[in-house]
């Protein structure tokens, strides 16, 4: 948990929430706030399994599984191609799109971008950091100038910045836990979109689930969703977010490999809708790494 990254205070929200659910649980673990010493770290441990709540650079791109591949050690959620490609928010999306699954236009910023021609071609846009998370970095908006500055303040989370067609409509959640599908979760704001504020702050923030979605409409998700996973490689606990058009048609967003954990996070929340408290969560999460 925790490491260098721009998501680092999440990552420690969500090794502590996961470290006392093991305590609760009787099960022998050892918390490893990573730094330069993780290796010697991993190598004093030498755990049967890595319970990696790392979120973002170094945790959640690949790095950490090729490390951890390299040790010869067992590992939780997806491997390095698959973690790497889940990351890359445009590599994601190429992949989608080759195997015709539904996602946003969008371009790839540099110094040198038609900032006018963008905005001409995909009116309102949403600027992101290609390898970020958390929403951190994010803005929206349909005008050159602004596009420019916000690329310019989004370079601070990640060299690569993408501005990706804004989608108005309602935004959904689906956590995956190997073949499992827990239920989607609609998100509700009064921000201008789902940023870091509405996940970790705003009180307002509404979380529905189950999620309002007519039957047909909600398998129409879930087949994209595990289409999504299945297309990047997938394994083990993800998210997948999703964005629903005003004329009902659905977007992928992106696919987050080690989804949030803390008590209060998506997955957690849609879990226990269904009756799996967040020690069972974590025994399910477990029973996946070391059964596969």
């Amino acid at each position: 948990m925790g490491g260098q990254s721009s998501e680092r205070e999440i990552s420690l929200k969500s090794g502590k929430a996961v470290s006392a659910s093991l305590q609760r649980l009787g099960i022998e673990f050892s918390a490893i706030d990573v730094g330069d010493d993780v290796v010697v770290r991993l190598q004093q441990t030498q755990p049967d399994l890595v319970l990696n709540m790392l979120h973002g650079k170094g945790g959640e791109d690949g790095i950490m599984q090729g490390l951890l591949e390299a040790m010869g050690l067992k590992y939780s959620g997806s491997g390095v191609l698959a973690s790497a490609l889940a990351m890359d928010k445009v590599r994601s999306k190429q992949l989608w799109v080759h195997a015709g699954l539904n996602t946003a236009e969008y371009r790839v910023l540099n110094d040198g971008s038609d900032w006018q021609g963008i905005i001409a071609s995909l009116g309102k846009v949403v600027v992101k950091p290609v390898s970020g998370g958390s929403s951190l970095g994010i803005a929206i908006t349909d005008d050159a100038g602004q596009l420019r500055q916000m690329y310019q303040a989004a370079r601070a989370f990640d060299t690569q910045i993408m501005a990706e067609r804004y989608i108005a409509g309602r935004e959904f959640s689906t956590g995956v836990l190997g073949e499992d599908l827990l239920p989607t979760i609609q998100l509700e704001t009064e921000r201008q979109f789902f940023d870091f504020e509405a996940k970790y702050v705003d009180k307002a923030t509404r979380i529905i689930c189950p999620a309002e979605l007519e039957a047909e409409k909600l398998q129409e998700l879930e087949t994209l969703v595990r289409q999504s996973y299945d297309c990047l490689g997938c394994r083990g606990l993800a998210r997948v977010d999703v964005m629903q058009s005003e004329a009902g048609e659905f977007f992928l967003l992106e696919l987050n490999t080690i989804p949030g954990m803390t008590e209060h996070s998506f997955v957690p929340t849609s879990a226990h809708r269904i009756g799996i408290d967040f020690d069972e969560l974590v025994l399910r999460i477990l029973d996946c790494e070391l059964n596969r």
